[in-house]
């Protein structure tokens, strides 16, 4: 059946354009193209965009996660299951080992033990109170992009990254102090990756760019570093081969066409060696 574009589209409350919206989808996974998707449906080409990709906050624009899709489950997934959830659950109540249902769904055992420390419900170190379901709904919960960094959810830990900078600490040196100062709060512990994102990226403005000026670089933005043009040579003149020097040396009567061994005297090349 062929889509219809829909002449008067205003007027559709929260549900605005959900049909154009699952048949864009369905469409993508055609292997339509999305400019060409979004012509068939009748949308801006940005539209599809931001279905896809969601956007970041910008101005007075909040934030807009990617439409999610169903993934079909035929082939491999990067991330657990909810079939595999079960069976998680249902081989702990049969007191089975990390390892073995790590080998039963075919993942390594630190990726079963992850998941059992981080969905349990009541907090504790028991595995037996893993409950499937509601590991599954946490997990799609983490999942959509694009988040609200740390730094700019907690403003005790911005103002404690912001006064440190203006005392020129580096990054390295405040997450240590964040450690010690609030050991058994994790919610106030980064990385210094965490802080230098905060600092040079532009879609997330979590601190104040004027504080990347108390950097002890000083700079404003990063300065990339695996550039080919940008990389030095060893020595400042190409190194020249022996097999290039002067014949004049091999008679040796200049003190400066001596060569040295490892020791502390000088000896000529040769000096010295086993018949």
């Amino acid at each position: 059946m062929k889509f219809e574009i829909r002449k008067e589209r205003t007027g559709q409350g929260r549900r605005k354009l959900v049909r154009e919206r699952e048949e864009y989808f369905r469409l993508m996974d055609q292997g339509v193209s999305s400019l060409e998707a979004c012509r068939i449906v009748g949308n801006n080409s940005r539209t599809g965009k931001r279905w896809r990709n969601g956007r970041h906050a910008s101005g007075e624009r909040k934030p807009m996660p990617p439409i999610r899709t169903e993934a079909p489950a035929s082939g491999p997934s990067r991330y657990l299951r909810e079939a595999d959830r079960i069976h998680v659950a249902d081989r702990l109540r049969e007191k089975a080992t990390v390892r073995a249902i790590a080998a039963e769904l075919g993942r390594s055992p630190s990726t079963i033990s992850r998941e059992i420390r981080r969905n349990r419900t009541d907090g504790t170190r028991s595995q037996w109170h893993y409950r499937p379901h509601a590991a599954q709904a946490r997990a799609e919960a983490r999942r959509p992009r694009p988040k609200t960094g740390k730094i700019a959810e907690n403003a005790e830990l911005r103002d404690f990254i912001q006064g440190r900078l203006d005392k020129k600490w580096s990054p390295e040196q405040i997450c240590q102090a964040l450690r010690d100062v609030f050991p058994d709060r994790p919610e106030m512990h980064v990385v210094h990756e965490t802080v230098y994102q905060a600092l040079y990226l532009q879609g997330r403005g979590e601190l104040r760019r004027e504080r990347a000026a108390a950097l002890r670089s000083g700079r404003a933005r990063r300065k990339p570093r695996r550039q080919a043009q940008q990389r030095h040579p060893r020595f400042s003149t190409p190194m020249v081969m022996i097999s290039e020097r002067p014949s004049e040396v091999e008679d040796r009567a200049v003190p400066g066409q001596w060569e040295g061994d490892l020791g502390s005297r000088t000896t000529p090349a040769g000096a010295g060696m086993a018949p």
